[in-house]
């Protein structure tokens, strides 16, 4: 789950760590007011979008008149702005964010992430704020500076002044550095974030260190005990169908294929993905029901499938274990039945109760092609939609 820049700025506020003056707004003339009490003659206009490259899309723009604020927000609210981590679509622009301008002398990147290979949390910082860190790290990588956090004892302080020397920092900022890095990792841990990420990371003419924009992620699997941050999730900003799978329980991702895939365990999900490629198919989406699905559930991922317009045959793949067969086929023809699918759909089964789904199938009626194995049911998809 991500956070807006000015939901994830008002958590580093909560702890007491500054980020320039700003106020989100929904409408023109929230936004034009907005500049109005934040005073001065230059803001910044930021949509507001759970995606990156939004300056270099046209998503963050210099007013220098409470005109060209109101023109900006304008331009912006209530359109799709296209990026290059949301392409083709884009993601709606419900909200911008407008901030007090900054004399800024240096921009720098600044990072707190999962590192899975070393199990750790590592801090990750670079002179080359304000780019693409991906490409920086490919082009120059020795401007890439790293910091693993010991699971025990977390973020150090010697940690943090060898970042803050690598940095080229002094004085003021030095100091700045090193008192806003231990925050972060303390609001990372504490919120059970996947990513928190400043960039850039900018030096003022003050020599004081600011974040001007901040992105959160959180971990999905813990926002059961981060209630008031899962409150803050805005469904807009992902696929609607995601949204729906979301709701239900279900694990699902929108590709951009034509071939619709239901099937129990996210191992056997990725197999059938991959069968269906080899077989010179397209899948149209990742989607687990799990190994405790009922009935209702597989009919209500069979309608999340279908609601995808791309989807010219579905392909169920189903290996029964404490997911019994039988359940599994009397949700699919009830799915069939209530959906009124005109599309091919491919059943394999295999495992507990096999023969009792089979026959659930057969005594349908309905026009369900069933297949062998694995591979029978993704050649049958294939060619069904061809």
């Amino acid at each position: 789950m991500n956070l807006h820049e000015f939901q994830a700025k008002a958590r580093l506020r909560e702890r007491g760590i500054a980020t320039p003056r700003g106020e989100a707004a929904s409408s023109v003339a929230a936004a034009r007011a907005a500049a109005e009490r934040l005073g001065g003659d230059a803001w910044v206009v930021k949509a507001q979008i759970h995606a990156g490259g939004r300056g270099k899309a046209g998503g963050v723009k210099l007013a220098k008149s409470l005109d060209e604020v109101a023109g900006i927000a304008e331009s912006l609210l209530g359109k799709a702005l296209v990026t290059y981590q949301n392409a083709p679509d884009g993601q709606p622009v419900n909200q911008v964010l407008v901030e007090e301008t900054l004399v800024i002398a240096r921009e720098l990147y600044l990072s707190l992430l999962v590192d899975r290979e070393a199990e750790r949390i590592v801090v990750v910082a670079s002179s080359a704020g304000g780019m693409d860190i991906e490409e920086v790290a490919r082009a120059t990588p020795e401007k890439i500076l790293k910091a693993h956090c010991d699971p025990i004892n977390g973020l150090m302080p010697y940690q943090c002044r060898e970042l803050a020397f690598g940095l080229g920092l002094k004085a003021e900022a030095f100091q700045d550095f090193c008192k806003l890095l231990p925050a972060l990792y303390k609001l990372f841990v504490d919120s059970d974030l996947s990513l928190l990420e400043i960039n850039p990371l900018v030096v003022t003419a003050e020599n004081r260190v600011l974040p001007l924009d901040c992105k959160m992620s959180l971990d999905d699997n813990a926002l059961y005990r981060q209630k008031a941050l899962a409150e803050l999730m805005d469904t807009s900003q992902i696929d609607a169908k995601e949204a729906l799978a979301h709701e239900t329980g279900i694990n699902y991702i929108a590709l951009a294929g034509n071939i619709g895939c239901m099937v129990n365990g996210a191992g056997l999900a990725m197999a059938t993905m991959d069968l269906i490629k080899l077989s010179g198919g397209e899948p149209a989406n990742f989607l687990d029901v799990g190994g405790g699905a009922t009935a209702e559930t597989v009919a209500k991922a069979f309608k999340i499938i279908l609601a995808d317009a791309n989807v010219r045959a579905v392909l169920v793949n189903i290996f029964g274990g404490i997911m019994r067969c039988d359940i599994i086929a009397e949700g699919i023809v009830a799915a069939v039945r209530e959906v009124g699918v005109k599309i091919p759909v491919i059943v394999r089964l295999e495992g507990t109760n096999v023969d009792l789904g089979k026959q659930t199938l057969k005594e349908s009626g309905l026009a369900i092609i069933t297949a062998d194995d694995l591979t029978d049911a993704a050649i049958q998809a294939v060619q069904a939609v061809r």
